[in-house]
């Protein structure tokens, strides 16, 4: 198998991202919620507000997920960069892209820039089909397409 051509996309749509963030922040709220409501009329009221206080912050630190921002990703044919969208074809971070979840409509990828000095870390991308169908079976192709070896053990190689 050989690499994948250089592809680009601007990853600005997160439906289904959102939406299953809310869903999952929502059931934990709510079980704990169904869980205080379950409790004996004698359980102690500490217990009950401090089950209701981790309920409320499951809901609101699952809720924070759901900010994305908008994102360049570009794989030049030997390693991905990464940026805002007003730095596309020039994004200023490049690294390493891992498929982590691959549901066929939607994918989790993880990116981590090569520099360990760069100012952004770990990166999580949640990518769906929908928006993007002419770019969808190109994306795919490149993040799971084989990688070329690094340009120095290449040339040792010879």
């Amino acid at each position: 198998m050989r690499a994948s051509p250089a592809f680009q996309i601007l990853i600005d749509r997160f439906g289904l991202w959102r939406a299953a963030v809310v869903v999952v922040s929502c059931a934990g709220a709510l079980s704990m919620l169904g869980w205080v409501l379950s409790l004996p009329p004698s359980a102690s009221v500490v217990i009950q507000w401090v089950a209701l206080c981790v309920g409320a912050s499951v809901c609101v630190l699952g809720l924070s997920l759901a900010g994305v921002r908008p994102m360049s990703l570009r794989w030049d044919g030997q390693r991905w960069h990464l940026g805002e969208p007003r730095t596309a074809g020039y994004e200023p971070h490049s690294g390493s892209l891992r498929v982590v979840v691959d549901l066929g409509v939607w994918m989790l990828l993880r990116f981590e820039p090569t520099t360990p000095r760069s100012r952004l870390g770990r990166t999580w991308i949640p990518a769906q089909r929908r928006g993007f169908e002419a770019e969808w079976h190109a994306l795919r192709c490149a993040v799971h397409s084989p990688r070329p070896p690094p340009a120095e053990s290449a040339a040792a190689d010879f």
